[in-house]
């Protein structure tokens, strides 16, 4: 099957000067893990849970906070993103994309279509969800 069977159609987008704490607002709200970095319709980066609580101050909402801190809430999508995105293209086999998540050790991959739009987004969970014979989306 490929991975278009198995993505999930709605994909979180912010932009290139999106600030870490919107995004890190939108990790909470939607419960998400990656959210795609856009300029137009072109795909710039990625950026992960993991990336936003690397970058933000511990001490952020402390007594212990100070401008330092606060200055790393107010970062952009820009400046922490990865810049280099593995993508897959929507007709590709699952197993493919499982084999790339594995080999790039990455969370997810963006998916787009032959135009190379953005369509999708599969997580590894959407893959073990393939191998466990659940539903597609």
């Amino acid at each position: 099957m490929s991975v278009k069977h198995f993505m999930a159609k709605k994909v979180i987008t912010v932009e290139l000067d999106t600030t870490v704490k919107r995004i890190k607002e939108i990790f909470h709200d939607l419960a998400i893990h990656h959210v795609i970095v856009i300029e137009g319709d072109e795909i710039k980066g990625i950026i992960s849970d993991r990336d936003v609580l690397r970058c933000i101050s511990p001490y952020i909402g402390t007594v212990s906070e100070n401008e330092r801190d606060s200055y790393t809430i107010n970062k952009k999508a820009h400046q922490i993103m990865s810049r280099h995105v593995i993508k897959i293209d929507q007709n590709a086999p699952i197993r493919e994309a499982a084999r790339l998540i594995l080999a790039k050790r990455v969370g997810c991959l963006p998916v787009t279509d032959h135009r190379g739009t953005l369509v999708g987004i599969l997580s590894w969970k959407d893959i073990l969800g393939a191998i466990a014979g659940e539903n597609s989306k």
